[in-house]
């Protein structure tokens, strides 16, 4: 035909019919209505496909926001974020599997000596990890400062990878709740990212569709913490065990401390040489207090509460693992790792005791350096951060270095200085101390 073309009826293709328009959810929910089970899945189904619109969703996310999901609308809210994806599994692996998400941290590194400790004790690790975004460090960027480490496995590679050498810490296949990767995207950019029925939705369904067997969550609380409160640490923790063992997942949560970094070091390079210590049998005290904690749980879960993790750091066959999952991923366990080219220090004005050191100014501070990205693409300084020469507790004289910062570009040390200003205090009193496992939930 030529002008202006007309497609018949029989040519024009289908729009398929959809059963719920989601005007009525979004209104129903906005007046507190609980959605049904079909609701719930067609809602995440017709998201994932597109035939929700953006602002539709954005609009029921403000609406749960304000009203909240019951638990069991919840659940099979998750269900429905499972589903929309590929569910891995490991059953056929030759020895039990347990995982760790730790809900971020400043310092936090626990995960690059923990896997490789629960695996010298004959526990399988599916460690799926990511980047990070802000002021917390992401796994992925850490070990990407192992010269030749590579983050993307396929499914076959990490199969392979847990019945070799027992442990393996990789990014998650898009295949993976496809639902919640666009869904979580949407969130940040819509102010509702710090909603618990989403947040707990969103890394339960990524964990459960993972495959594992068992799983122990860090939830972390204090001022480098998402959850700056004890009360909505253990309401978020509680959301998520709750979710798991719906799900037939033994899941339990330790509640930790984050008010203070977790170790001597904020930084990808950094913490990598700092979790190698660990390994050594050396490393910092609290790092090692919650590896050996979080590997207990892990262990326990699995059904090998019988072995203590402390004698594989100390025979040496954590640092084994260790070294052959590097390896496994193309990585070179022995080479050196990158340092930053320029360094600056922070003082101490006067002489007393070392009373607080604030996690979040510490982890902006590492951010601003080049450690951190604002944006998923940024890239990131691989030597870049900050070293911790004392905790709270130490006491410390006039003129001691408290901090060392790294970074490439020196031009960055003064907003990272901004960032410090009253990151610490220093009196004549020595805190309290507290543990770094404030509570246990199951």
């Amino acid at each position: 035909m030529t002008g202006v073309e007309r497609m018949t009826g029989a040519d024009r293709p289908e729009r398929r019919q959809e059963p719920y328009e989601v005007v009525d959810l979004i209104n129903g929910k906005r007046r507190g209505a609980r959605l049904t089970d079909a609701e719930v899945d067609w809602v995440i189904d017709a998201y994932t496909r597109g035939a929700v619109a953006d602002e539709q969703m954005s609009a029921l996310a403000m609406a749960i926001a304000f009203v909240g999901l019951e638990p069991d609308e919840l659940q099979r809210w998750t269900d429905a974020m499972i589903a929309s994806g590929e569910r891995l599994d490991f059953s056929g692996l030759s020895r039990p599997t347990s995982d760790k998400h730790s809900t971020g941290g400043v310092g936090d590194k626990i995960t690059l000596p923990l896997a490789p400790l629960v695996a010298a004790c004959g526990v399988a690790v599916p460690q799926l990890s990511g980047r990070g975004l802000g002021h917390t460090g992401g796994t992925l960027d850490k070990l990407e400062a192992i010269p030749g480490w590579r983050a993307d496995l396929s499914n076959a590679e990490m199969l392979a990878q847990l019945e070799s050498v027992g442990a393996v810490i990789c990014a998650a296949g898009s295949g993976l709740a496809p639902a919640d990767k666009k869904l979580y995207a949407l969130r940040d950019v819509t102010g509702t990212v710090e909603i618990i029925p989403l947040i707990a939705s969103s890394i339960m369904s990524k964990k459960i569709a993972e495959g594992t067997g068992s799983l122990v969550l860090d939830v972390k609380v204090g001022s480098g913490a998402f959850m700056k409160t004890a009360a909505d640490a253990r309401e978020l923790a509680e959301t998520m065990v709750r979710l798991g063992t719906g799900a037939g997942v033994t899941t339990i949560a330790l509640l930790t401390d984050m008010a203070t970094p977790l170790g001597l070091t904020a930084g990808n390079a950094l913490e990598v040489r700092e979790s190698v210590e660990v390994l050594a049998g050396g490393g910092p005290a609290d790092v090692v207090e919650l590896t050996l904690a979080l590997a207990r749980e892990m262990l326990a879960a699995a059904g090998r509460g019988d072995v203590d993790p402390a004698d594989k750091l100390a025979d040496g066959s954590a640092m084994d693992v260790w070294k052959a999952m590097v390896r496994a991923q193309d990585g070179d366990p022995d080479a050196t790792l990158p340092t930053a080219r320029e360094t600056e220090v922070v003082t101490a004005g006067t002489d007393g005791v070392l009373a607080s050191l604030d996690a979040l100014a510490v982890g902006v501070a590492a951010w601003r350096l080049g450690a951190g990205r604002a944006r998923k693409e940024d890239p990131v300084q691989a030597g870049a951060g900050v070293e911790l020469h004392a905790k709270p507790g130490d006491t410390v004289r006039a003129g001691q270095t408290l901090l060392t910062l790294h970074t490439d570009t020196p031009e960055r040390f003064e907003r990272a200085r901004e960032a410090l200003t009253g990151a610490f205090t220093i009196g004549d009193r020595v805190p309290e101390r507290v543990g770094v496992v404030l509570d246990r939930i199951s």
